[in-house]
Parts: C-alpha cells; sequence; structure tokens
C-alpha cells in the first residue's frame, strides 16, 4: 500500500481535504461542540494511515501543500476586525488588557509547569509559543533553539482544546460580552479559536482575529526575554 502511494503524490492531500469534509457535515449533523471538524479530520487521517500501513512521509507529500494556505487564510482574518474597527477603537483599552494578560498568564502557566515537573530547557521554551499561530511559533521556537514538531504538535492540541471548551467555559463563567468572547478566544486558541468566535458572532470574530496578531506581536518579545532571563 505505501509503496502504491509513493506515486501519489496528492494523496494526503485529498485525503486531508475529504477528512474535513467529513468533519463539516459530523458536525453539522449532531452540533456537538466536542465534534470540532479539525478534530475530527486529524482523528480519521490517523486511522486512513495506521490501518493502511502509510508512512507519514508518504501522506506529507501531498498535505504539505495545504500549510502554504496557513498565511494568506491567516491574513483574511483581517477583514472582520476591518469591519468591526468603530467597536475596536471603542473598546481599545480592555482589547489592550486583555490581550497583555493573556499572554502573561500562558506564558506563566507554562514556565510553571516547566519548573514543577522538571522538564528540559529545550522542551519548556517549545512550549511557550503554543497559544499563537503556527507561522510566528515556529519563529519564535527557532530563535530559542527549542523543537519545531513539538511546538506544532502543541499549537494544533491547543487550538483546538480552545475551540471545543470556549463555548463551555463562556456559560460556566457567564461570559455574555462580545469583545471578551473574541478576545479569549483568538488569544488563547489562535486561528482554530477564532473558528470558533465566527461561530458566535462577527464581532467575536474580528476580536479574536485581533487578539491573534497582537498576542502573536507580545509572545514574539515576551517569550525571548523571559526564556533569557530564566534559563
Amino acid at each position: 500500500m505505501n509503496e502504491w502511494l509513493q506515486d501519489s503524490v496528492f494523496f494526503g492531500l485529498f485525503l486531508s481535504l475529504f477528512a474535513y469534509w467529513i468533519g463539516v457535515k459530523i458536525k453539522a449533523r449532531f452540533k456537538w461542540t466536542i465534534l470540532n471538524p479539525l478534530l475530527i479530520a486529524i482523528v480519521l487521517c490517523v486511522i486512513c494511515l495506521v490501518a493502511g500501513d502509510i508512512s507519514y512521509e508518504t501522506f506529507d507529500q501531498g498535505a504539505q501543500y495545504l500549510s502554504y494556505l496557513l498565511t494568506p487564510a491567516t491574513v483574511c482574518l483581517a477583514l472582520p476586525m476591518y469591519r468591526q474597527m468603530k467597536v475596536l477603537k471603542e473598546n481599545w483599552l480592555p482589547v489592550l488588557v486583555g490581550v497583555l494578560s493573556g499572554c502573561a498568564v500562558t506564558l506563566g502557566l507554562v514556565l510553571a509547569c516547566g519548573w514543577f515537573l522538571k522538564m528540559e530547557q529545550t522542551l519548556t521554551v517549545s512550549l511557550l509559543p503554543k497559544s499563537i499561530t503556527t507561522a510566528i511559533a515556529i519563529g519564535v521556537t527557532e530563535e530559542l533553539n527549542g523543537i519545531s514538531a513539538v511546538t506544532v504538535a502543541a499549537v494544533i492540541i491547543t487550538g483546538i482544546m480552545g475551540a471545543v471548551t470556549a463555548g463551555g467555559v463562556f456559560r460556566l463563567f457567564r461570559i455574555e460580552e462580545p469583545v471578551a468572547q473574541g478576545l479569549a478566544c483568538g488569544t488563547a486558541a489562535h486561528a482554530i479559536g477564532t473558528t470558533k468566535a465566527l461561530e458566535l458572532g462577527e464581532i467575536q470574530g474580528a476580536m479574536s482575529s485581533l487578539a491573534i496578531v497582537a498576542s502573536g506581536l507580545v509572545t514574539v518579545f515576551a517569550a525571548p526575554a523571559l526564556a533569557s532571563w530564566i534559563f
């Protein structure tokens, strides 16, 4: 099976798209929060690779093309932010405080967990940018001499967990303010969390898009400074 797929350059691409399409259909049918389309796509892809004894290298030959769309997709998130520019101007102080506090909590928790679990420095710094978008997180990790693969995995897991749990957290703590919801999704769960924010409303999506950019910039400067100070 693996040898036959060596000539199928776009196998990984089609498998990823098909798995995500199934995830979207399942989410639309049952509307359960846990049924995140991206999570379903990951599970289906893993099952197919294991069942077919297909190597990740073979799968990645085609799937890697999807990563080229990551940056343009992130840039497109500026559209809802532009549409809600008035809301942004009216709430600039809450936005600033929310992003800064969110980044501080994220970086602080990673460092605290690293100290408590006695993790190696390389692993700890690789987890520092887990809550920002992949395109920026990889750059931060490389600057800190971390492990890019660990960072990518952490970013994906963080995003999926944020998207799945966001609605429940908002209901539990009775967070109904659209600006607060959007900032929370974007700061804690980057682009994947923004997909959940867009489901909640356009204001949430706009604030989440802004939070992605702002938290990314804060982390770019804060993560290296903290790492050099502590390590």
